[in-house]
Order: C-alpha cells, then structure tokens, then sequence
C-alpha cells in the first residue's frame, strides 16, 4: 500500500514503510530561494519553512478524517464499480458474437459491442485496477479486491508497474532526473529538461505512444530502454533479472492478446454469422480506444502548463511538508461531470490523487475544495481547467518543447542545424544541451 511518506530510516523500512520514500528530515529547511537554478521562479518561495510545515499538518487531518470514516459506503461503491465493468464486458462481448449481423448497412452489435468493451476496459484499468494497485481498498480485507492479489487487463504486469508508479513516481513526482514518467524517457515537457535532436519528432512519438500506450508502459515498466543503454556493464545476476522480468511482460502480452485476438474472435465463429473478423476487430478499436483514454488523462494531470518541475538537489532534506508541497504544485486536476471523474479513475483529481494515493478514489471529490481552499490561501496555484483545455496545453507544450529554447540574440533553427552537423560528425552533438 503507497502511504502519504513517513521519514525514512530502517526502522521504517521494517514497518512497511516505502524505503524509497524522499523523505529524509524532520527539521524544516531554510527559506527557499526566490529563483530555481535554472534561473526560473521558485513558486514556493513566499513560504516560510514554517507555513509549509503548517500545510503538512493541515494536510495530514483532511486524510485522518477520511480514513477514519471509511466504511460500507465506500466499500459498496467499488464493488458497485467492480460488477457494473464486468455485466458490461460480459454484455459487450455477448454482443460482439453477432457482430457480423447487418441490418440496413449497419453492423449493430458490432458497435454496441466496441462501444461497451471499450469502457468497460477503460473502468478496469482506471477506476479499479489503478485504485486497487495503489492500496485504496487494503482495508476491507478483501481477498479479491486486494493490491497484492489484483492483476489487470494489460500488458504490464502489475508487480513491475506498481514498482515504478507507486514506489517511484509518486515518491519522486516531477523530479528531474529521478521521476521516470516526467515525459516517460521519450518527451520533453519542461524547459529545464534538456533539449537533443530526439525531441524534434517528438510530436510523432506522443501520438505512437497514445496509441500503443500499454505496451509502452511495459517498456517503461521494464526500463527496457536503460537496460539496453547499459547492457555491457550490467552484471550476470542484473542480466539475469531482466531476463525474468522480460519473461514476465511478454507472457502477460501472450495472455492478453490471446484473450482478446484469439479466443473472443474464435467463439464468434460459433454463432455462424461470419463475425470472427469484426470481433478481432472490435477487440482491436476497443484497446486503441483505452490506450488513446488513459494516456490523455495522465498527461492532462502531468504535464499541462502551470505545473512544476524539480531539481534532483531540491528534494534533498525533504520534510513532509515540503514533500506534500511537491506534489501539489506537480500535479493538475481536470473539471467535470461525476460520469468523467469515474471514467478517468478519478484522476481527474490528480492533486489529490498525489497528496494521498492511497485514499478510496471516490473520496477525492469530497476533499478537492478544502484542497483548493489551503492551496489559494497560502497563493499556491491550483491547475485545473476542461479536458478540451488541458489537452489543448499539453499538445501546445509538446510541439513547443519540441524545439530548443528561446533564447535573445539566437534562432532556434540555427541551433537545430548546429546540433545536427555536430550529430552527423559525430562528436556527440545529440548529448548537448542548448
């Protein structure tokens, strides 16, 4: 279960306590500086170490007097969750066996059944299988809802994933250099990340990897890309490891796609209705779909404008406070209908998602305007917006950041040309900042 984090010592490593957890100091650290390294502001810096031990605390009582008041309410409404995503694959799935029926040129069940499968996998993977993972429903004792026991309906396996998401990621939100998902190794999305020629096509790879987002985050979940960047110096146990794990990732693969492309496809042939390949297809439109979904709402709580990034030196002496501060100021929200906020997993409430990943989804609604509330009283900015807006900003900052920054005096064109030549003659030019 991710925990809000505690100090980190062996002590707490013992109790269950995350070991990687950021958190190293219990004693407030000096007033922060009014500019960041890079020569940006420091939004924080109004704060004095006290106040932001004050945010901690006030933080720490809106979570107790959540957790304390979970209950049969909460849990009625997962396993509410739970049960309409299953009627409705199974509906969806049942329907899809006539997909091949026309009727006045149109395929109905062939697109009742897509449009159903595709939520219905969009409700796995966000609403329960993310939640579940992340230890929201531990406390119910639940055998079947349980964070060890849960595996989900993708390609990455959900031990790897929680490694990198819930002992990674949200010990080191936004942390240049540690956090592996700003950007997931393949974006620029922040001005103080470095630029390379890789970046230029980025706009190319945002769209390849919204499209084929489960399998990238079992590449990413993998670290496939630093396995094979160190290779020669990994040692024959680490060798080893990655064999295993990389074992794991393709037989999940091998299970998903067998479920989904050849199993369900099968049983359609069956009813005689020719509808084997409109169900492959269907499987196909459905996954693309939940691929398309779920990569659009985590970059809409990452990456839009307004949200901060961090330096790895920053987080040094970390206090509680301060870790809370990060995560609000490294996080965005999206605003919405009830039905939204169910469909992104309530991520569409990333703040809060971040401050307290191990809280029932369903609660963050109830606390986002005491969040709110603390985050506009100490002149914290709280990032929220549509979903049209957020995703309006993402895209804006990926085809911007594509490019170097600006600078007086220079084109970036002409930096473009300068970091080519010096790549084409190999001396390194891609490594370069500029």
């Amino acid at each position: 279960m991710t925990l809000a984090p505690e100090r980190t010592s062996t002590a707490a490593a013992r109790t269950g306590v995350n070991s990687r957890l950021s958190v190293t100091s219990a004693e407030p650290r000096p007033q922060r500086p009014e500019l960041k390294k890079s020569g940006r502001p420091n939004p924080a810096a109004h704060l004095s170490p006290e106040q932001i031990e004050e945010i901690g605390r006030e933080l720490d009582a809106i979570r107790a007097e959540v957790m304390d008041s979970r209950g049969a309410k909460d849990a009625a409404y997962i396993r509410k969750v739970i049960k309409t995503q299953r009627y409705l694959e199974m509906g969806s799935r049942a329907a899809l066996l006539f997909s091949g029926v026309k009727y006045r040129g149109v395929r109905p069940f062939w697109w009742i059944g897509t449009a159903g499968l595709s939520v219905s996998k969009i409700l796995e993977n966000m609403e329960i299988g993310h939640n579940v993972m992340h230890g929201q429903w531990d406390w119910m004792r639940d055998p079947k809802i349980h964070s060890t026991a849960w595996e989900w309906d993708n390609a990455s396996p959900s031990s790897q994933w929680k490694h990198s998401h819930n002992e990674i990621h949200h010990t080191f939100t936004n942390v240049l250099g540690r956090d592996n998902d700003l950007g997931y190794g393949i974006l620029r999305v922040d001005e103080d990340q470095k630029w390379t020629l890789f970046y230029l096509f980025q706009p190319i790879w945002h769209v390849a990897n919204a499209l084929m987002f489960e399998y990238s985050i079992a590449a990413y979940d993998l670290e496939l890309g630093g396995y094979l960047a160190k290779k020669n110096r990994l040692s024959d146990e680490e060798k080893a490891k990655f064999k295993k794990d990389a074992d794991e990732v393709v037989a999940k693969i091998k299970r998903q796609a067998t479920k989904d492309y050849v199993v369900h496809p099968a049983m359609a042939a069956a009813t005689f209705t020719g509808s084997t390949r409109h169900t492959l297809t269907a499987n196909i439109v459905a996954n693309l779909v939940r691929n398309v979904w779920t990569n659009t709402v985590i970059i809409c709580g990452h990456f839009p404008p307004g949200i901060e990034t961090f330096e790895k030196t920053s987080i040094e002496g970390e206090t509680r406070g301060e870790w809370y501060l990060r995560q609000m100021l490294g996080s965005g929200n999206i605003h919405g209908s009830k039905a939204m906020h169910v469909m992104t997993g309530n991520l569409s409430h990333q703040i809060e998602h971040h401050l307290f990943p191990d809280m029932p989804s369903n609660r963050y609604a109830e606390i986002a305007p005491k969040i709110r509330d603390l985050m506009e009283r100490h002149d914290l900015k709280y990032v929220t917006g549509s979903l049209a807006k957020q995703v309006g900003g993402v895209y804006w900052k990926v085809v911007e950041l594509s490019l170097p920054n600006k600078v007086e005096g220079k084109r970036r064109r002409d930096t473009i040309l300068k970091a080519a030549k010096k790549a084409i003659k190999g001396k390194g030019g891609q490594g370069r900042r500029y």
